[in-house]
């Protein structure tokens, strides 16, 4: 991508996502937080982006890691808030405030799951919404975060 400055994105991971790799592997992949991570930061080298990822679980935390990100200079997020997607009106609110185009994620496909995971409070302020394709997700999104930054 010569020519062209990098694009700043916040990948942002909610709680349990440090457990990847051991926790319900049929449901989540058997893929290690670390490892998705290494895969992305060179997915994004390949569009011209360069990656801060942040991994709580604590909800204030993640809060803040929006607030930071948008000071560091991110231009948009990629976001697999997993269970706080269905209950987090601050990070809701925080992504919002701060104007981040994000991109929703999710490993598994909420809407096959119990009916508790199927309403989002983010979606409705995403630029988009993946989920279903195991850390195929965050690499779509990822993918198409960095095309509609391009293109705006």
């Amino acid at each position: 991508m010569s020519g062209q400055s990098l694009i700043r994105i916040l990948v942002l991971h909610g709680p349990n996502l440090n457990l990847l790799g051991m926790r319900e592997p049929e449901i989540y992949g058997s893929a290690t937080l670390e490892e998705l991570d290494a895969q992305l930061v060179v997915q994004a080298r390949s569009v011209g982006a360069e990656l801060q990822t942040v991994q709580s679980n604590h909800e204030g935390e993640l809060v803040d890691a929006v607030h930071s990100a948008a000071l560091w200079g991110a231009r948009g997020a990629v976001v697999n808030a997993a269970a706080y997607t269905h209950t987090s009106i601050a990070l809701r609110d925080a992504l919002a405030g701060v104007g981040l185009p994000f991109v929703e994620v999710h490993l598994s496909n909420v809407h096959s799951r119990e009916p508790f995971r199927h309403r989002s409070l983010l979606a409705e302020h995403a630029v988009g919404v993946i989920q279903g394709f195991g850390a195929d997700s965050y690499r779509l999104g990822l993918l198409g975060l960095a095309s509609y930054l391009r293109a705006s």
